[in-house]
């Protein structure tokens, strides 16, 4: 499970932007579980993405496919990065930046 902060303007329409990306990112239409919402999708068995305390971050559980194919698993790491990007507005550079510094 992974925490990830959400960029400063970006926090308004959380709910509804978890559904549209993951929807554009992966092409599934995700399922409502209580916060959290739910797809499957090529290596990822589960993704689970559940708005933080007070919508400032997602957290994010998954659960791999460990017999997937390397194309596959390349595709949906590819997919992944896409939705993380969209979803909190940081880059993958900027959030690995941020995930060193302490706050």
């Amino acid at each position: 499970m992974q925490e990830y902060p959400i960029k400063r303007g970006l926090t308004k329409d959380l709910p509804e932007r978890i559904v549209t990306e993951l929807k554009n990112s992966f092409g599934v239409e995700p399922t409502k579980s209580g916060e959290a919402y739910r797809i499957s999708h090529g290596a990822l068995k589960r993704l689970d993405v559940t708005p933080g305390a007070g919508g400032k971050s997602v957290i994010i559980d998954t659960e791999s496919d460990k017999n997937a194919s390397d194309d596959v698993i390349i595709d949906t790491n590819k997919r992944f990065r896409k939705y993380l990007d969209a979803i909190t507005g940081f880059s993958t550079k900027e959030r690995v930046k941020r995930s060193k510094t302490p706050e």
